[in-house]
């Protein structure tokens, strides 16, 4: 095993402290990275603070990770010392189920390995994430990362820029679709970038006026406030789809109202609660309410390469390792443009 830097949650109630993890030496399948930035997103949040229940302590948070080789195994044969390479939420599943044989691995039967906070495949061990110095993951859920963007900024690619790219992809969302973006964060932003690049109509709808110059600076079309019942009333029945990015409580209905027949409203962001759905909104006009996760390995080799052809990356604003707390405020408090990545050279 080897002793390696971090940084953890080690209850929910206190804040986040320099620790030392155990990483395992690499066996014939493995890659040992050293991390050179590690993107923060919201889910670390809820996991360091217990807010989804299971948290596991001590917890190093981080799943949007960018590093370098620095040892393979005997038996891996896409990558050397010196690559640049990507880490994203999962570093295994079961690999036999029907959703893993279809490159469907985030949707693992049996239960994908989270990068942090989750059991290993065999049970034995207890993942930790990106907030530290060294990872060491199975060579087949190590993504090939382009050196032609920097590299900082394509760090949340690997959460952020997926979860939008997926349902994008899977709903085959094309120029001259019709298409709002609910919510103007960190995935709302890489909604925005992707969908444009795709040709689609991009609408940002958001409850911040101060929100609308970004939203045209990012390639959106149209932007819309959402508190105003005028602007409401006026964009029923508009939109082919909606992406859903909000984790806040609010109210599905009055969105998916502004759905034309047979739009669908695709759900990304997760309530701390449940939301009721009047059967009205769907009935009437055949309208779809659905959900996407992350992609697969395969898809998320896919969104890396389509980002780096197209000059895609995330808005961030670099933290170093001990602003850590105070960027889980700053997040909460809707304070970030728009992703914070720590940078992992400040751990030393």
């Amino acid at each position: 095993m080897k002793d390696v830097k971090a940084y953890a949650a080690q209850a929910a109630d206190k804040p986040l402290a320099p620790f030392h993890i155990d990483r395992r030496e690499p066996v014939s399948d493995d890659v040992e990275i050293k991390i050179l930035y590690c993107g923060v997103c919201h889910s670390d949040i809820h996991t360091a603070r217990n807010e989804w229940g299971g948290t596991i302590y001590p917890t190093v948070p981080g799943h949007e990770i960018v590093g370098t080789v620095t040892r393979v195994g005997d038996q891996v044969s896409r990558f050397k010392v010196g690559d640049t390479v990507g880490v994203g939420c999962f570093v295994d599943s079961c690999g036999h189920c029907k959703s893993c044989e279809d490159d469907q691995e985030q949707y693992c039967e049996n239960g994908h390995t989270q990068t942090y906070n989750s059991y290993s495949q065999d049970k034995k061990t207890i993942t930790q994430g990106g907030y530290a110095s060294h990872i060491v993951v199975k060579e087949s859920f190590v993504l090939s990362v382009s050196d032609r963007l920097p590299l900082e900024k394509v760090a949340p690619l690997l959460c952020a820029g997926i979860t939008t790219y997926s349902p994008l992809k899977h709903w085959n969302i094309k120029k001259g679709d019709k298409l709002a973006v609910l919510g103007l964060g960190g995935l709302g932003h890489m909604a925005v970038k992707l969908a444009s690049s795709m040709g689609a109509e991009v609408t940002v709808l958001s409850r911040s006026k101060s929100k609308e110059k970004d939203a045209v600076e990012l390639g959106a079309h149209h932007f819309e406030l959402t508190t105003d019942k005028d602007n409401m009333a006026r964009m029923a029945n508009s939109f082919d789809f909606i992406i859903d990015t909000v984790s806040a409580q609010h109210d599905y209905n009055e969105y998916l109202a502004l759905l034309h027949n047979n739009g669908i409203m695709i759900l990304l962001g997760v309530p701390p609660t449940p939301s009721e759905v009047q059967a009205v909104h769907l009935i009437f006009g055949r309208r779809s309410l659905v959900g996407s996760l992350v992609g697969g390995i395969k898809e998320t080799q896919e969104m890396l390469d389509y980002c780096a052809e197209h000059g895609i990356t995330s808005d961030v604003e670099m933290i170093s390792i001990d602003q850590i707390n105070e960027a889980y405020e700053r997040t909460l408090n809707g304070d970030v443009h728009y992703r914070f990545v720590i940078d992992m050279a400040t751990l030393n």
